[in-house]
């Protein structure tokens, strides 16, 4: 049966911004997001994540901090912008500063307007925290109200039901599962669970993740960091 056009009207798209500038610092109430240096950074990254439950269902497991800055470096000259996820304050046992994780956008398409947000993976202490929708929201509004893309998708192993629920928690929509899409580090090959957010989700999408944010018990209450909706000028240049 064919598909019908959601979008029959359509005009044409702005032209998507790319890349971000290499100083860029996204930041919000529990954690400030920025460029990954390999060689900076690396070896926090690697003491952060290295525990195999983090990397159950990721496509690919470092060894050590030289293996993941040479994972890094690769990963940057094939199109990848890899960020690196810091704690602004204390949190779950952790001090402000902390190292807790990273994201990357991939899959870049810039005369498309679309790119993916993956390769996400946190160290334990903050998984179930205000951690992971602070970082999309932070991650998926950059891309939308400052790089212009019209379409944000996000892609996880068919296995990992704790990562499908924190997608469709964000309210991005399931597109549908991709059979025998990518092969896993034990030399399986996964199907893979594919979500999307389009521009037109955007302002709904946003407002849900504020208003979990909001009511989150991880947020921090008082001072300079409390929980508000996290404004436009906290994307620092």
């Amino acid at each position: 049966m064919p598909v019908a056009d959601a979008r029959p009207r359509d005009t044409a798209w702005p032209v998507m911004s790319w890349p971000p500038p290499p100083d860029i610092v996204l930041a919000g109430r529990v954690v400030a997001i920025a460029p990954v240096d390999p060689e900076r950074d690396a070896e926090a990254l690697f003491g952060a994540l290295d525990d195999d439950r983090v990397w159950e269902h990721l496509p690919f497991r470092v060894s050590d901090p030289a293996s993941y800055a040479q994972f890094l470096r690769g990963r940057i000259q094939t199109g990848w912008f890899p960020w690196v996820i810091r704690l602004q304050v204390p949190h779950a046992g952790l001090p402000a500063g902390a190292v807790v994780g990273t994201s990357s956008y991939l899959d870049i398409a810039v005369h498309d307007a679309r790119l993916e947000i993956g390769a996400t993976a946190y160290r334990r202490d903050v998984w179930a925290t205000a951690v992971n929708p602070e970082t999309k929201l932070l991650l998926l509004r950059y891309a939308f109200d400052d790089l212009h893309a019209g379409r944000v998708q996000l892609k996880t192993d068919v296995r990992n039901t704790r990562s499908q629920r924190a997608i469709a928690r964000l309210g991005a929509r399931y597109e549908g599962t991709l059979g025998r899409y990518q092969r896993r580090a034990d030399g399986t090959v996964r199907d893979t669970v594919l979500f999307s957010v389009l521009a037109e989700d955007w302002p709904r999408v946003q407002d849900r993740l504020h208003t979990r944010l909001a009511s989150s018990a991880q947020m921090p209450s008082t001072g300079p960091n409390a929980t508000a909706p996290i404004p436009a000028s906290r994307v620092e240049e």
